[in-house]
């Protein structure tokens, strides 16, 4: 079993080893190899595996690829909500993550790289005041929400919330449930999943047919990201509005920060270029009424004729979308003149309307070409619009969206180099590859595989510690963790005492959330009311260890006590491991 000896960590070593365990946001975007740690550490995880037996899923691998997104993603949509709340993993401040940081980035430079240390990326979110959007404006400016990623297993266990049904996960969360459910159960190689992370939101860019992104429970198609809805238009706004931070991939990152990447650089230019077909597209009819309907405040400039019964009549562009509600019919489409014939005559004119711009849909400036051609024709039939600066720039901006992604002015290193043969865990020499894993290999042949890769990947290092498969991992870390950033626990027994807290963590189901020898950590244990014996001893040393510094923990084969000057406290644990602190 490959562990780090507990004397090799430096200060920076045992930040991101021990922040591998909890995966703050803010954990993530100093160490960056954590989001791809936790991608492996799901699908090493036993729990999506599962999914494969899911009747949902039958007959999958038949399926096309795009088909095989749409079915993971109703799955998703069925068995996961999207959770952002400051309750779940509780509060820190600007000047403890700024004091842990600093050795670390500058802080100029983490103030213009996330929301809540002074970021400004999406006018929205500050628009609607940031600290009251996300419930802060009840505490001091200097508290910010410990916002962490959640495992698979954490996210399934929301379940056991109060008010949840399902289970749920912020948006990183999703986006790694994601990366690891369409390689498992979609088959999809990792090699065609780019994982994009802004200072407020995380998708995934998917290399199949034109491009999908996930985005939260949801995907979009490159047809549904020009239809005009409003959920597109919430898939649309972060890559719209704010710089991608990071691109993670299999074969490394790339960081917005950093002058140094270690994804493979021609896998970077590939990312490059299929997003930037994705985010480009022809005009047409439909595409310019989509335009429209998203950006409805320029809907009053026009109006419709269309031939009804006989005559021309006219319409209010504005009206006309009115009636896309109740109906199946939407302008734009070939469903568009039925459309039409549904209104109400009293909301047709038989005489054009004054100072709006007409146009028709069978208007030859609707023939599909290229959008800058488009424009021109555009602005030749109605030069009006050229006193709308807003509109073209908007127009532009809808058919054409420049992403500001990470530069390609980097130092692309090789941080995966193929390393010395590793004796496996059958006692056979074997080369260690650096290939990332397939989907054609088995749950146990993954594993065996980032295991035999930890020596030349630091992303599969580190999954072994985000997914807590403790059997690998140094405990060092771990308890770093444990004693500095578990404040949901701490607060629940704040008002308790030692015997008190004993008492209600025994009334619990004695279930840890994690199987095997993997372990929860104390806010998972109280967020989730279960623990295995040990998980809930460490859960009682982490509250000791505030008013009793001389609080320690002993683990042996099946009981895990908990003790110090004047107490002592057993648990009854199935981990069955050892463990002294």
């Amino acid at each position: 079993m490959e562990k780090h000896s507990p004397g090799i960590y430096n200060n920076k070593e045992i930040e991101k080893y021990s922040s591998a365990f909890t995966l703050s946001d803010m954990e993530i975007f100093i160490f960056p190899e954590l989001l791809y740690a936790l991608v492996y550490a799901n699908i090493m995880s036993p729990e999506i595996w599962k999914w494969r037996d899911d009747p949902w899923f039958s007959g999958i691998e038949k399926m096309g690829p795009l088909k095989k997104i749409h079915r993971v993603k109703q799955y998703i949509m069925d068995h996961y909500d999207f959770n952002l709340d400051l309750d779940t993993w509780g509060l820190t401040d600007k000047q403890k993550e700024i004091s842990r940081f600093s050795g670390f980035i500058e802080m100029d430079t983490l103030a213009r790289s996330n929301a809540l240390f002074g970021y400004e990326g999406d006018k929205y979110y500050f628009d609607i005041d940031i600290r009251k959007h996300f419930g802060l404006d009840k505490y001091d400016n200097d508290i910010i929400p410990y916002w962490k990623t959640e495992t698979v297993e954490a996210m399934n266990a929301f379940r056991f919330k109060p008010d949840h049904q399902n289970g749920a996960g912020e948006c990183v969360s999703l986006a790694c449930l994601y990366v690891a459910a369409l390689f498992i159960v979609g088959r999809v190689p990792l090699e065609d999943i780019y994982m994009m992370g802004t200072p407020l939101h995380s998708q995934n860019f998917v290399v199949i047919d034109e491009g999908v992104i996930t985005n939260n429970r949801r995907i979009v198609t490159k047809s549904m990201w020009y239809n005009g809805t409003e959920l597109s238009a919430l898939a649309r706004r972060a890559m719209e509005h704010e710089q991608v931070t990071v691109v993670a991939h299999p074969s490394g990152y790339i960081h917005s920060v950093y002058p140094e990447a270690t994804i493979d650089q021609a896998s970077y230019k590939r990312f490059r270029e299929k997003l930037a077909k994705y985010l480009e597209t022809q005009v047409n009819l439909e595409i310019f009424v989509n335009f429209l309907r998203d950006y409805s405040r320029y809907q009053k400039l026009f109006q419709i004729a269309f031939f009804c019964q006989g005559t021309n009549k006219f319409i209010k562009l504005e009206r006309a979308y009115g009636y896309e509600h109740g109906s199946k019919n939407r302008l734009g489409d070939k469903t568009g003149k039925k459309l039409l014939c549904e209104m109400d005559e009293e909301e047709m004119n038989l005489t054009a309307y004054p100072s709006r711009l007409i146009f028709t849909f069978d208007d030859d400036i609707f023939i599909t070409r290229p959008y800058r051609e488009f424009i021109s024709l555009l602005l030749a039939k109605f030069p009006e619009l050229k006193e709308h600066e807003d509109f073209v720039t908007d127009f532009k901006k809808f058919v054409h969206l420049v992403p500001r992604i990470p530069s390609e002015n980097k130092s692309f290193s090789q941080p995966h180099r193929v390393p010395a043969p590793i004796v496996n865990s059958d006692g056979v020499l074997v080369p260690a590859s650096p290939n990332a894993v397939s989907p054609s290999e088995s749950r146990e042949e993954i594993i065996e595989k980032l295991r035999l890769m930890r020596s030349s990947n630091p992303s599969a290092d580190l999954a072994f510690y985000a997914g807590r498969f403790m059997d690998f991992c140094d405990w060092k870390p771990f308890f770093k963790a444990v004693f500095e950033r578990n404040p949901v626990s701490v607060a629940y027994f704040s008002d308790k005492t030692a015997d008190e807290v004993f008492t209600e963590l025994c009334s619990w189901p004695d279930i840890s959330i994690y199987e095997g020898r993997r372990l929860a950590l104390p806010d998972e244990v109280v967020n989730y009311t279960r623990g295995d014996g040990l998980e809930k001893a460490i859960t009682l040393l982490n509250v000791l260890r505030l008013k009793h510094q001389d609080a320690r923990l002993n683990c042996h084969e099946s009981i895990a006590k908990v003790k110090g000057q004047g107490f002592s406290y057993e648990f009854s644990s199935a981990k069955r491991m050892e463990v002294s602190l």
